[in-house]
């Protein structure tokens, strides 16, 4: 067994960072040039690295940042301790878990901030300025005085200013939606939806005996016509509406068509429940459909999507104070509250900015991972350059769920279309979602498979696909 090779003590590293005034934090530049050279072969599993002290020396910063450094290029598994003769380039890991998800909409890992540090100094601050008694105890439904205007705070880039007492929050949007479905429809009612949704729209349906009725859509959405129609004919107890970065089809609706959907349901008394939980990863997205029937819409913001979904936490706007209350009562017979030391760690990254820059940071690796998934899928994807994941129509010799077969016997997991479906619709495409593989490197190996099978036929599977 070859003994591992030591850096001469005098020798400068070659892969030595040139550290950027504006290039984020010192200790995260340092733990990527680590990545870096050990991905173009200035590193190899089992050279040692320079003792702490040196390397921050050559560098001209402090210790600490290098102690930071190496604690982060640890967690990313590229380093290992041997106690007393240094730290060392790891071998790489055994990957266990063989399945590239490419199905759960989640956040990815913000770019250019450190989430662990973020969430230490988040918890911190909430125990320092909170009885850790409150924060384990039952509180009422809705959200605390400081949640409530911590919520309105969120809020404002798509309303404006407004008054907190307006505004509850919950424990995650399905807990939302499923509690305004009970507080304003009865069994047996009708919601109407566009023909592919949210799959957790269908779940609460099903579970609470409401029947899902689909209005047909062209390429700026519902069309209000066939709107108008449905309600005249069903009588519905509210409307469903995605608004911003559909999921799945990641279509947002131009102001136009939200406002002329607004005006429909406005004079037909029918309820929107507005979930929009991407408006603020989109590009200059169009003004809230609340914003055009204050009285008429609930609408839905959650941190699930835009920040991390351990939070369980999310905000409703709801005007009508007697529909605020029915929500209430509704929600806490199947959910009590919001945790209070997630509702509490939401307030303070809201209130000390911190939540602004992981919203920014997870935008801005969402841009890099759509250009990534365009690049690989060679422009098969037709859907916007930003939210979550990507709907991609197929070519008609596969059908969708033969190609989500496929993919898994390639360990690839995908979403096909049927499970978006209101009514069966007959749409032939994937959802591939771009934010639960946290690895940009797996991700692109990921969609390279799929790009693969895209180009072959099923009948090379085999009579199993």
């Amino acid at each position: 067994m070859s003994q591992p090779k030591a850096m001469p003590a005098e020798s400068l590293p070659l892969w030595l960072p040139r550290l950027a005034p504006h290039g984020g934090p010192r200790f995260l530049q340092i733990a990527d040039a680590l990545q870096a050279a050990l991905a173009d072969g200035a590193l190899q599993p089992g050279d040692r690295l320079p003792p702490q002290r040196r390397l921050a020396a050559w560098l001209d910063v402090d210790l600490t940042t290098v102690t930071r450094a190496y604690d982060e290029a640890r967690r990313r598994q590229l380093l290992e301790g041997r106690g007393a003769r240094g730290t060392y380039v790891a071998a790489p890991k055994v990957e266990w878990s063989p399945v590239l998800d490419l199905s759960m909409n989640t956040p990815p890992p913000p770019d250019g901030v450190d989430f662990d540090d973020l969430l230490k100094q988040g918890l911190s601050q909430v125990l320092m300025r909170t009885d850790a008694d409150l924060l384990m105890t039952y509180h009422l439904a809705g959200g605390s005085t400081s949640d409530r205007q911590a919520a309105a705070q969120w809020l404002e880039p798509m309303f404006g200013p407004l008054d907190a007492r307006q505004v509850v929050v919950c424990p995650g949007a399905q807990a939302a939606i499923a509690a305004l479905m009970l507080a304003q429809t009865q069994p047996g009612d009708v919601i109407l939806a566009e023909p592919l949704v949210y799959p957790g729209l269908l779940a609460a349906a099903t579970q609470f005996g409401r029947r899902l009725v689909a209005v047909g859509v062209d390429e700026q959405g519902m069309r209000p016509d066939l709107l108008e129609q449905a309600c005249r004919q069903h009588r519905p107890g509210l409307v469903y509406l995605n608004p911003t970065l559909q999921n799945p089809t990641t279509l947002t609706l131009p102001e136009r068509r939200r406002q002329a959907l607004a005006g429909i349901a406005a004079r037909a008394k029918v309820p929107i429940v507005e979930d929009d939980p991407y408006w603020l990863l989109a590009d200059a997205p169009p003004p809230a459909v609340a914003s055009f029937a204050p009285e008429r819409v609930s609408y839905i913001s959650t941190l699930s999507k835009c920040l991390t979904p351990g939070l369980r936490v999310a905000f409703v706007l709801i005007r009508d104070p007697q529909l605020r209350e029915r929500f209430l009562v509704a929600l806490r017979s199947f959910a009590l509250m919001a945790a209070p030391l997630t509702a509490a760690l939401a307030t303070q990254w809201i209130l000390d900015g911190s939540a602004q820059a992981l919203m920014q940071g997870v935008r801005g690796e969402a841009r890099l991972r759509h250009r990534m998934a365009r690049d690989v899928l060679a422009g098969r994807d037709g859907g916007a350059g930003d939210g979550l994941h990507v709907w991609l129509e197929l070519p008609a010799y596969w059908s969708c769920a033969q190609l989500a077969r496929a993919a898994g016997g390639e360990g690839i997991a995908v979403t096909p279309a049927q499970a978006f479906a209101t009514d069966g619709a007959g749409v032939n495409a994937i959802r591939i979602s771009l934010g639960g593989i946290k690895d940009r490197g797996r991700l692109k190996a990921g969609l390279q498979r799929l790009s693969q099978l895209l180009a072959r036929r099923p009948e090379s599977f085999g009579a199993a696909v």
